[in-house]
């Protein structure tokens, strides 16, 4: 595994993939059901959202999100009836079939350009992943290598049950990634959950968020994953343990950092993109809505260590009468609407000041707490028709305070070597000359 200073190093020097929407270097995605609450005639303000798409099942939107029934024939076993589903185990399913309905699948779901998430977590791919009821796929790989060779000790048919159900695992994943990148090369492709940091346990009092140095070895091991993807999606959901706590912030810093990581080691020429998933609501408590602290520590960390943007996603049972949807509206346009216009047009400014507009912001230090906000003293954050702008100037103070805190990581083939604080104060004078204030998020 690599130590901290090069993995800083490198994460640093790749190029980033050029962003989905131009000059939107962190973008939010709306992927929330709204069929409850369209039914209560309750609207829902997602105009600050750069994509709007529903996990139901429909096709042609802005991200596709496959569950295991949505995306060839995913083979698990059904926890509740024990029932083994197309070969149960990935050592026993039919690939070939499963690629050929794979194709028909996305090309029933899939327009052209946007973010494609396989969401297939019954098993994990690495086999030392697989604990708790998860071990069912251990005990069935087993069993399938006996029966195969009848002459194997247990600990024989282990190891070759072992090899066996990750070599399966990979052909299945890569392979669905491989059809999707042929059919959809303009979309995003990539496993949600995936890398995962395992940086659970704040609840203890000396808690870094750190992923452990075996985490981090068995991350390297799915080099293959991390070649095949074209985009990552770390989950970031915070249980109610952690609301409006400062771990909250290690806890997503930490996860967005293994994913910058990963995706540096694969073979691409440039780094794939990392989108989080986050909730508004708690894991643990779904009537809960995050504060704006909660948000500055999900979304906000996201954006200030490098990420390329944020799902919002949402479970059915989260919204499913008239006080949930009503409630979800209300939060939506008193707290978390203003926030991601906040955030993601501090992105933008950063960007364009900063990085010339060829680059993606980032801290200097991952571990510390500069934040992508702007200045309320400088900018307003204004809802006019149905949409949200951004107006104000940023001052010298400001421009100087970003070079400070955040450096630039630049798009595939631009130069974007942070500007210098006497071409910021140039930069300066000149937004000072002219009239009016700028707008961002238009």
């Amino acid at each position: 595994s690599l130590t901290k200073k090069p993995q800083q190093i490198l994460i640093c020097t790749l190029a980033n993939s050029w962003p989905l929407f131009e000059h939107h270097p962190f973008i939010v995605t709306w992927n929330i059901p709204d069929l409850v609450c369209n039914r209560y005639n309750v609207s829902l303000d997602t105009s600050v959202f750069k994509g709007v798409a529903t996990p139901a099942k429909v096709p042609g939107q802005f991200l596709s999100l496959f569950y295991t029934d949505r995306l060839g024939f995913y083979p698990h076993v059904n926890l509740r009836s024990k029932r083994k589903l197309y070969g149960g185990i990935p050592q026993r399913g039919n690939l070939r079939a499963s690629v050929n309905k794979a194709r028909a699948d996305i090309s029933f779901y899939i327009p052209s350009t946007g973010l494609a998430v396989i969401d297939w977590e019954e098993w994990r791919p690495l086999w030392d992943r697989n604990w708790g009821i998860k071990k069912v796929y251990q005990t069935l790989s087993v069993a399938h290598a006996l029966q195969a060779n009848r002459s194997l000790t247990v600990q024989e048919a282990t190891e070759a049950a072992k090899q066996q159900f990750q070599e399966a695992a990979k052909s299945y994943m890569s392979g669905m990634l491989s059809v999707g990148r042929t059919m959809r090369p303009n979309y995003l492709w990539g496993f949600y959950l995936f890398p995962n940091c395992y940086n659970y346990g704040w609840q203890e009092s000396h808690y870094t968020g750190q992923c452990s140095r075996e985490v981090r070895r068995q991350n390297d091991e799915l080099l293959w994953l991390w070649d095949s993807s074209t985009a990552l999606f770390p989950s970031v959901y915070l249980q109610a343990s952690l609301a409006d706590s400062p771990k909250a912030a290690l806890m997503v810093r930490n996860r967005v950092q293994e994913a910058l990581r990963v995706s540096a080691l694969a073979r691409w020429s440039a780094t794939a993109p990392v989108y989080v998933y986050t909730r508004p609501v708690f894991v643990d408590q779904n009537r809960r809505f995050l504060s704006q602290g909660d948000l500055i520590s999900t979304i906000g960390e996201s954006a200030a260590v490098g990420a390329a943007g944020a799902v919002l996603w949402g479970a059915s049972a989260d919204y499913d009468d008239q006080s949930s949807c009503e409630a979800l509206s209300s939060y939506l346009t008193s707290t978390l609407n203003p926030y991601v216009a906040n955030v993601t047009a501090a992105a933008q400014l950063c960007s364009k000041y900063l990085c010339r507009g060829n680059g993606r912001c980032v801290r200097k230090s991952y571990k510390s707490s500069h934040y992508l906000h702007l200045d309320p003293g400088s900018f307003r954050v204004l809802r006019v028709q149905k949409r949200y702008l951004v107006l104000g100037r940023p001052s010298l103070a400001e421009l100087k305070a970003l070079s400070k805190s955040f450096t630039c990581q630049c798009y595939k083939g631009l130069s974007c070597s942070p500007r210098t604080l006497t071409e910021l104060s140039k930069l300066s004078h000149m937004i000072e000359s002219q009239f009016g204030d700028k707008c961002y998020n238009c």
